[in-house]
């Protein structure tokens, strides 16, 4: 059965967004904001960034965890993605809850929160991506990334709910269909 998430009080374009009440997602300046971790309670932040740079937010108070990425669409970050959904899940078994961040928290960190809510969620690929968007409408994972979640989630689903179609652009998903007919 699935978990209801949470909906999000506002929508964040810059901080953090909280995606249900356990995941927040965000980029690395927010991940640094020591005053807003502790505002919304993180007990875990996940860096999702290249160089294991975390942020001042001091280690004694919340955990850490480098997963050692770059934003390339030739990255495989589906090689994490069950790791970092069980430790989301994880702290969030424990009343904890996570900040999952990149450098600007539009593409690498919304990945790992789409496969969490997938796997632990019960959600499509479309609802999660649905309900991580109106929760931070920057988001937007490369194709690289789109082709290992619609991997994912065949592997978790046995479906899919997400293709990649060919455009003007290149490969993109198909919920970014019209949005590029728009642009030409």
């Amino acid at each position: 059965m699935a978990i209801p998430p949470v909906r999000p009080k506002q929508k964040s374009l810059s901080g953090l967004a909280q995606i249900t009440e356990n995941l927040y997602l965000g980029n690395a300046r927010a991940a640094s904001d020591s005053a807003a971790v502790k505002r919304h309670s993180i007990t875990c932040i996940i860096h999702a960034t290249e160089h294991n740079k975390h942020s001042t937010v001091a280690r004694s108070e919340v955990e850490h965890v480098h997963v050692a990425v770059v934003d390339s669409p030739a990255t495989p970050l589906i090689d994490h993605f069950d790791a970092v959904a069980d430790k989301i899940h994880c702290v969030a078994e424990q009343s904890g809850r996570t900040l999952v961040h990149c450098n600007a928290g539009v593409s690498r960190s919304s990945t790992l929160c789409l496969a969490y809510l997938m796997k632990y969620r019960d959600m499509s690929l479309f609802e999660a991506h649905r309900l991580v968007k109106a929760c931070r409408p920057l988001i937007r994972p490369n194709s690289g990334f789109w082709e290992q979640l619609i991997d994912y989630e065949r592997r978790l689903r046995g479906i899919n709910t997400v293709t990649m179609i060919k455009s003007s652009v290149g490969e993109v998903p198909d919920l970014y269909e019209q949005e590029v007919k728009d642009m030409l």
